[in-house]
C-alpha cells in the first residue's frame, strides 16, 4: 500500500513545488509588511501617550507619512514584479492569487489592472493536442569543440563526441530558435492528468495545456548527466556544482588544467534563459534528466563501488580512486543531493536510464531486476522518487503498438512504480496515454541529427529550426555511425 500511496505523491509533486513558491513569496511579501508594522508599533508605544505622540511626530515629521506610503508603494511593486513574472509563464491563476494577497489589493489600481489582464490573457488561452508535443533530448554538452572532436579518425571517443553531443553554441541557438518559433517547453506529466481509484491504482487521461493561440508545446530531456569517467580532457563540463546563491552552475577543468565554474552545460544555460524569457516555459517547467548509475551521478562518484571495490571494477574507476585518495562515498553522496535538490527547487525532475546504461529490449528480466535494484540503491535516494524510465540506447519494450500488458518487463517496472517510458525516435512526436502508462518518443539533437539534415540526407528537424543556421563551424564532417 505504500508503494500505491507513492504514486499519488509523484503526481502531485510539481503543483506542491509550485505552490510552494508562491506561499513564500506571498509570506515574504507579508513578512516585510508585518515588520514595518512592529517596528511602527514598537516605536510608538515608548511614550506613554501614543495617540497624542503619533499625532504631534506626523505633524512635526510629515517625511515620516512620506517615506511609510513609498515603503508600501515599493512593496506593492515588488509583488506586482513578482506576478507579472509567475503570469509570463502561464500561470494566472497563481499571478492573481499573489496579487489577492496584499491587504486591501480592491483599492490599488496597478493591482486591478493586472489581475483583470491576467484574467483576460487567460481566457485567450487555447488547449494544446497533447499527442503532438514533441520531446528533444540532449547529453552533456561540448565546452571545446576542439578538445572534444580531434582526431576523430583514430579516437573512438571523439567521433562518438561528434556523433552524440551537442556544443553550447548549437544548444544557445536551438533554443533561441524555438522560443522564436513559439515554442514552450512543458514538463513530461504535464502532458497526462493522472488520477487515483480508491484501490490506490493510478489511471492516466489526457492532460489540459492552455497556450496563447499559435504557441507549441515541447519537452525536454538530458541523458546521461553523470560526467562518466571517459568525458575527462575532452571538453566537457565535469560536475554540477552550486554558486554563492545556490544555484546550479558547472565545473569545468579547462585544457591548462585550471578550474572554472560557469554556465558549461544544459541545466545552467537553460536556467539562464528561462529567467530571461519566462515565457519560454510553461508553469515554470525545466526539463528531465536521465541518470544512469555506474559512474555515480552528476559528476559526484556515488556507486557503491566506489566504496566496495569489487574485482571486477571498471579500470576507469580505479584510476580515478587512484588519483583521489580523499574520496568518501558519504560526502560524495550528500554533495550530490544537495544539487539534486537544488535543480529540482529550479523545476527540473528525474527518471531512470538504468543504473548500468543497458538495453532493455536485449537484456533478461533477470539482468532488468538487478539492474533496477542497483538505481534504486545509488541513485533513488539521492534524487528522490521518479516513475519516470528513459531507456537507454533508445530500446524499448516493444514495437509502437500498445505496451503488451502480459510482457513480464513492462509488468516489472510497472510493480517498481514506473508510470512514464521514453524512448528514442525520429519522427516529429510520439505520444501514447493510456489507461495505466504513458509512453512518448524523444528526439536525439546532436551532432549525428545535426549533420545529416545540413547535407540533405535527412529532413527531421525542419519543424524546429533550420540545421544549417544552428551546426557550429568547428564541427567536423560527422562519420558514419557504427
Amino acid at each position: 500500500m505504500e508503494e500505491k500511496r507513492n504514486y499519488k505523491r509523484r503526481r502531485k509533486r510539481q503543483q506542491r513545488e509550485r505552490q510552494i513558491k508562491i506561499a513564500c513569496m506571498i509570506l515574504v511579501v507579508l513578512a516585510v509588511i508585518g515588520t514595518s508594522l512592529i517596528i511602527k508599533s514598537c516605536t510608538t508605544g515608548k511614550k506613554e501617550n501614543t495617540k497624542n505622540t503619533n499625532t504631534v511626530e506626523t505633524a512635526a515629521n510629515p517625511k515620516k507619512k512620506e517615506d511609510n506610503t513609498k515603503e508600501k508603494e515599493n512593496q506593492r511593486q515588488q509583488l506586482l514584479a513578482q506576478a507579472n513574472q509567475i503570469a509570463a509563464g502561464y500561470d494566472y491563476d497563481s499571478a492573481v492569487a499573489l496579487l489577492q494577497s496584499y491587504d486591501g489589493y480592491e483599492n490599488y489600481t496597478e493591482l486591478t489592472d493586472a489581475i483583470a489582464s491576467y484574467n483576460e490573457q487567460k481566457a485567450a488561452c487555447v488547449p494544446i493536442n497533447v499527442e503532438e508535443v514533441a520531446h528533444i533530448f540532449y547529453h552533456s554538452l561540448v565546452v571545446d569543440p576542439d578538445r572534444a572532436f580531434a582526431n576523430q579518425d583514430s579516437d573512438h571517443q571523439a567521433k562518438g563526441n561528434n556523433q552524440w553531443m551537442t556544443t553550447i553554441d548549437e544548444f544557445n541557438k536551438i533554443t533561441q530558435a524555438m522560443y522564436d518559433e513559439g515554442y514552450v517547453l512543458v514538463n513530461l506529466h504535464d502532458i497526462a492528468q493522472e488520477t487515483v481509484d480508491e484501490n490506490g491504482a493510478v489511471h492516466f487521461s489526457p492532460g489540459t495545456i492552455l497556450l496563447p493561440p499559435g504557441k507549441k508545446a515541447y519537452v525536454l530531456s538530458i541523458d546521461d548527466l553523470s560526467y562518466y569517467h571517459c568525458y575527462e580532457n575532452y571538453g566537457f563540463a565535469s560536475k554540477i556544482v552550486l554558486d554563492e546563491n545556490g544555484k546550479p552552475k558547472c565545473e569545468y577543468i579547462q585544457a591548462d588544467g585550471t578550474t572554472v565554474v560557469g554556465d558549461y552545460d544544459v541545466v545552467p544555460l537553460l536556467d539562464k534563459f528561462m529567467e530571461e524569457h519566462p515565457d519560454g516555459a510553461y508553469h515554470g517547467a525545466r526539463g528531465t534528466i536521465a541518470l544512469t548509475g555506474y559512474n555515480g551521478i552528476l559528476g559526484y562518484r556515488t556507486d557503491i563501488s566506489y566504496q566496495t571495490r569489487p574485482a571486477d571494477l571498471y579500470k576507469d574507476k580505479v584510476k580515478w580512486l587512484e588519483n583521489h585518495p580523499e574520496f568518501n562515498l558519504d560526502q560524495e553522496r550528500s554533495e550530490a543531493k544537495k544539487v539534486a535538490d537544488a535543480m529540482k527547487a529550479e523545476g527540473w525532475s528525474f527518471a531512470s536510464h538504468t543504473w548500468g546504461h543497458l538495453k532493455v529490449a536485449s537484456i533478461s528480466l533477470e539482468q532488468l531486476q538487478a539492474d533496477t535494484t542497483r538505481w534504486k540503491e545509488n541513485v533513488e535516494p539521492l534524487v528522490g522518487n521518479t516513475d519516470v524510465i528513459i531507456f537507454a540506447h533508445g530500446e524499448d519494450l516493444g514495437d509502437w503498438n500498445d505496451y503488451d500488458q502480459n510482457n513480464p518487463k513492462f509488468q516489472y517496472l510497472k510493480s517498481q512504480g514506473y508510470n512514464f517510458f521514453c524512448n528514442v525516435d525520429s519522427r516529429e512526436y510520439g505520444v501514447q496515454i493510456r489507461d495505466n502508462y504513458v509512453r512518448q518518443t524523444r528526439r536525439n539533437i546532436d551532432g549525428y541529427r545535426l549533420y545529416q539534415n545540413v547535407i540533405g540526407k535527412e529532413n527531421n528537424l525542419s519543424d524546429l529550426f533550420n540545421a544549417a543556421d544552428i551546426i557550429d563551424s568547428k564541427r567536423p564532417p560527422v562519420l558514419p555511425l557504427g
